[in-house]
């Protein structure tokens, strides 16, 4: 049995900022529906939308292929056996892009961005438990070189979590 490819983007940081796609009214409608449900019809999305199916196979695959859009399924970490969370500070000296390259192709590593202010690198990690985290920070992370300095802020409890900010 095949497995099931892992979903995730990565874009290094030399690539720069993708093409802007133009939304329209349309489009936006599916999108919501779509982060309501994932798999819900495309026949019912397009009664709702007041396009023909085959017009909104198009719209989704459309913005699918511009990289605006991934239809996955959100897990609860929690769940399935990965009972800690970590946001990690990172300080670096050197060349800030390729450090985060190289943390970013960390499994563990759900986040990987670039900022300004006192920390260079903000980084995610999902790990099994705090020994699990230990190793990834011990091991993985510190052992990037460049990496001078790192600061973990351990999750104890998720406020809010939402991906339905793509339509505002």
């Amino acid at each position: 049995m095949a497995r099931a490819a892992r979903v995730t983007q990565i874009t290094s940081i030399e690539e720069g900022v993708p093409a802007r796609v133009t939304l329209d009214a349309a489009d936006r409608r599916i999108i919501e529906m779509l982060q309501e449900d994932g798999r819900r019809a495309y026949g019912s999305i397009a009664e709702e939308v007041g396009l023909s199916e085959t017009a909104v196979r198009r719209r989704v695959q459309r913005l699918r292929d511009a990289g605006a859009l991934q239809i996955v399924a959100v897990t609860d970490p929690l769940q399935l056996g990965f009972n800690r969370e970590a946001m990690l500070g990172v300080r670096v000296q050197g060349d800030v892009r390729a450090v985060a390259n190289e943390i970013a192709a960390i499994n563990e590593a759900i986040y990987v961005v670039l900022t300004a202010g006192s920390f260079d690198i903000m980084v995610e990690l999902v790990t099994e438990d705090d020994n699990h985290l230990v190793h990834v920070l011990n091991d993985r992370i510190r052992a990037v070189p460049g990496v001078t300095e790192v600061e973990t802020f351990v999750y104890l409890k998720l406020a809010k979590q939402t991906y339905s900010w793509g339509t505002r």
